[in-house]
């Protein structure tokens, strides 16, 4: 990740978001706790598999509308859980949209979803294999909670989801 080499290096899209940089790098810092990126995209390949590739412009603009509706569904959880977007009705919602992307292209869907968070996910277990019995906070966007929580509870660690 760019921000190891060049702490002012804010990159381009798809590095971290700006919550990274107003909260999670000073603490970093702050504390000497060691930061280690797992998120993966490349972006020379990620537009290839956007996944309404293929489909004619009127079928793409309904395609972005029910995403948009996949989208608002997902904001409409908020109420649940201590915090927004960390609850079972959350991850409900968003494998429901998951499962649709997968319908409408799932070739795209593998790639951008199924891959990325299986590489995700080992760089998680890498780095609890890399610092035994300590603890650790991984830090993710909400859509991939339910997936991580699906593959981290099999691993032999105390997996604390949803946060309180």
């Amino acid at each position: 990740m760019r921000y190891l080499k060049d702490k002012h290096d804010r990159g381009y899209w798809g590095e971290p978001a700006s919550e990274y940089w107003e909260l999670v790098f000073p603490l970093c810092e702050e504390h000497n706790i060691p930061f280690v990126p797992i998120d993966w995209f490349e972006l020379d390949v990620w537009n290839a598999f956007d996944p309404f590739n293929g489909y004619s412009d009127v079928e793409r603009k309904e395609l972005e509308q029910r995403d948009d509706h996949w989208f608002a569904e997902q904001m409409e959880t908020y109420q649940f859980g201590e915090i927004p977007f960390n609850s079972k009705e959350f991850d409900r919602v968003t494998r429901q949209k998951y499962e649709w992307l997968h319908q409408v292209n799932a070739k795209a869907q593998n790639f951008r979803w199924v891959v990325r968070n299986q590489i995700m996910i080992q760089r998680v277990k890498n780095t609890i294999e890399a610092h035994p019995g300590k603890r650790i906070l991984c830090i993710v966007g909400a859509d991939h909670n339910y997936i991580f929580q699906e593959e981290l509870m099999i691993e032999p660690v105390e997996l604390l989801y949803p946060l309180r």
